[in-house]
């Protein structure tokens, strides 16, 4: 069987025994490393997905595979009704980088994982019910996540959802002000909002909530789901803003490409959970702990912060200047290596050409280009994905004035 019919092979394999959940493309990708993954035709491709935001330390870091060689041969599975030292070694050192107050974690598979936890904690900690969410805002699929996401093509089939989640006019502490009430237990949020559009909250937002939720008894819950582990130039995206929820949700990449979800709170909050109240039988796992030891170290060792807050700005001033010379483009957005390019038009033509020209890209929303590329890209690899832009913004723009003509002959 030659590539053509083993790519073939696949793509029918997987369409036929695999839920049809996902907007495929049709590409076969074989292996990966650092920014760059191949596809079984051997063509490489330069990677600014990150498999939606998990690769951030580079695909196949040799750190991370290491450990996870090192793990498989010792003990691949241990239930948490055990102890295990790899468990106990990726949560001292999760703490240790972790916001202030925030030293204690519960262990899932997923960020939707992460905030069902944080949402059935917030409830068990306040005995209130009522969760405030975000129009825009976006926390998963799982019913409880689900509930407080906004897209209504999301919700809408699944209704009725859980109760007492409500939405509110984003960037506007009036409005959140205005949606207390004496039985609201948490404000959920992402710092920046992701799927929404890469959207950053103007300055002094964060912290007028935090002040609201605060005088108000109310938990407040940020989904660091994507701007965690330094995407967006810190450790976490609350720190952007000097701020510190009460519950914080993690997942993606900190466990090195491995799955993970984790919810983090303090002592008081934390303990209110009582045995065989919340669990999940793959929680700290030590395979996926292996991996989240050496995934750390890495955004340590290799000062991956810091190379997302001046790498991510020479990206977006390069952007900008892509924006000057194209019309198509409306808006560059965005904080660290975490970018958003609003379109004037759908995006999928501009992600289907990009793809064709060696440039893997994704949306946030229907107009928006994100650009999540591995934390370790170099300043050579964001002018080839500008230059690669360059090339398929007049692509676009040559198509649709083409088409434009076609129809008004």
């Amino acid at each position: 069987m030659n590539n053509t019919q083993q790519q073939e092979h696949i793509i029918e394999t997987e369409n036929q025994y695999l839920a049809n959940v996902f907007s495929k493309k049709p590409l076969v990708l074989t292996h990966g490393k650092g920014t760059q993954v191949w596809d079984i035709n051997g063509k490489e491709y330069l990677d600014c997905t990150s498999g939606y935001g998990i690769a951030a330390t580079g695909h196949c870091h040799p750190k991370i595979v290491e450990a996870i060689k090192t793990q498989a041969e010792q003990l691949i599975t241990c239930h948490s009704s055990y102890y295990n030292n790899t468990r106990a070694q990726f949560i001292e050192k999760l703490v240790k980088i972790t916001p202030q107050g925030l030293n204690q974690a519960f262990l899932s598979n997923s960020g939707a994982e992460s905030v069902e936890c944080a949402l059935k904690l917030a409830r068990k900690a306040t005995g209130k019910t009522e969760i405030i969410a975000l129009m825009g805002s976006y926390h998963g699929k799982t019913m409880g996540a689900l509930s407080t996401t906004w897209d209504k093509k999301y919700r809408e089939p699944f209704m009725p959802l859980i109760p007492d989640i409500k939405h509110v006019t984003p960037d506007n502490p009036d409005k959140l002000q205005e949606a207390l009430t004496d039985k609201t237990a948490a404000v959920i949020m992402e710092p920046i909002r992701g799927e929404g559009g890469i959207r950053v909250p103007p300055q002094g937002y964060l912290q007028a909530a935090r002040d609201i939720c605060t005088d108000h008894g109310v938990l407040l819950i940020f989904d660091e789901v994507q701007t965690g582990f330094g995407r967006t130039g810190k450790l976490f995206g609350c720190q952007n803003w000097n701020i510190t929820p009460d519950i914080m949700c993690l997942a993606k990449p900190f466990a090195g490409g491995l799955p993970i979800g984790i919810t983090l709170a303090n002592n008081s909050i934390m303990s209110t959970l009582k045995t065989g109240e919340h669990s999940t039988t793959f929680s700290g796992g030590p395979l996926v702990c292996a991996a989240g030891c050496a995934a750390i170290d890495v955004l340590i060792e290799e000062q991956l912060a810091d190379k997302a807050a001046s790498n991510g700005q020479y990206f977006k001033t390069q952007l900008e200047t892509l924006a000057a010379k194209h019309k198509i483009i409306k808006e560059i957005r965005g904080l660290g290596l975490m970018l958003g390019i609003e379109l004037r038009y759908d995006v999928y033509g501009v992600l289907t050409k990009a793809l064709n020209h060696g440039l893997l890209l994704i949306d946030a929303g229907r107009t928006v280009v994100r650009l999540l590329p591995p934390l370790v890209i170099t300043k050579p690899q964001i002018d080839q994905v500008i230059n690669t832009l360059d090339i398929v913004l007049e692509e676009e723009t040559n198509e649709r004035t083409n088409h434009s003509r076609t129809i008004s002959n």
